[in-house]
């Protein structure tokens, strides 16, 4: 009877470790999928503000010139649209308009929409974010950029294999959340650099920690209520995960530049 006890104690961690290493590599998968989707959505903003950049300046003199902005670089007929005419308001809300379509429609979606919705959310955050090779130099936004990317390789690092608990940081993060969305709002009126470098500095506090808490959080995601699901359902929420993390990252980056970036006109 023992060994009959033995051997059944025996098959039964063996189904214990095969169902571990199972659940192992669907999360390695599942993170990796994240990784890849948010880095192409990277990709495609930073593609996507260059070109738009490169489209929208000329050199002052030139037949295409519109609008001089400083030094020998003017606008373009696009670049005035861009960057001065009330189009440029569409461009800096429409990604918040599909931020929304992803949150309340991502479930009626295939795994394949999703991703083009949120490529094309990456593409038009790229439009809004062209301006700042208007106003930062290009060399302290390649530092700057390369800054971030190590910062959050680190910090996603930590999210990821800490054994800690970071739960406990979510209310406070979110709260620091909502207090910069609302000074940001403020200072659209006070224009205020004080305020501003108070904005940056706690931006990147509540962004950094974001970014460990919402690693640890999506593994979580994964090994308590996805890892028996089907591959649609997991598919929708990755792509769920990469903008989460790419929301994380783009904001971290912008608001080390304002605080490091160095100015064109300085």
């Amino acid at each position: 009877m023992s060994n009959f006890d033995n051997g059944f104690a025996r098959f039964g961690s063996t189904v214990a470790r095969a169902d571990a290493r199972e659940i192992d590599q669907g999360l390695r998968a599942y993170m990796l999928s994240i990784y890849n989707f948010m880095a192409i959505g990277v990709a495609v903003t930073g593609i996507v503000a260059l070109v738009v950049y490169n489209m929208a300046v000329t050199t002052v003199g030139a037949p295409d010139a519109v609008a001089a902005v400083r030094g020998g670089i003017a606008l373009t007929e696009f670049g005035r649209l861009m960057f001065i005419s009330p189009l440029k308001y569409v461009v800096m809300f429409a990604p918040l308009a599909i931020v929304l379509l992803l949150g309340f429609k991502v479930q009626s979606m295939q795994p394949s929409t999703a991703q083009g919705v949120f490529f094309l959310y990456a593409a038009l955050v790229g439009a809004s974010l062209s301006t700042i090779f208007l106003v930062y130099t290009h060399a302290s936004i390649a530092n700057v950029f390369f800054i971030s990317a190590a910062s959050f390789g680190g910090l996603s690092l930590y999210g990821y294999t800490t054994k800690r608990s970071l739960s406990g940081m979510g209310s406070f993060l979110m709260m620091g959340l909502i207090g910069i969305i609302i000074a940001s709002l403020v200072n659209l009126f006070l224009a205020s650099s004080a305020l501003q470098f108070a904005i940056s500095v706690i931006g990147v506090l509540v962004f950094a920690g974001l970014t460990a808490f919402d690693t640890q959080k999506l593994k979580e995601q994964y090994l308590f209520g996805l890892s028996g699901a089907d591959e649609a359902t997991i598919g929708r929420s990755a792509v769920m995960g990469a903008l989460t993390l790419y929301l994380d990252f783009i904001n971290l980056f912008v608001m080390l530049l304002q605080l490091f970036g160095n100015r064109s006109n300085d």
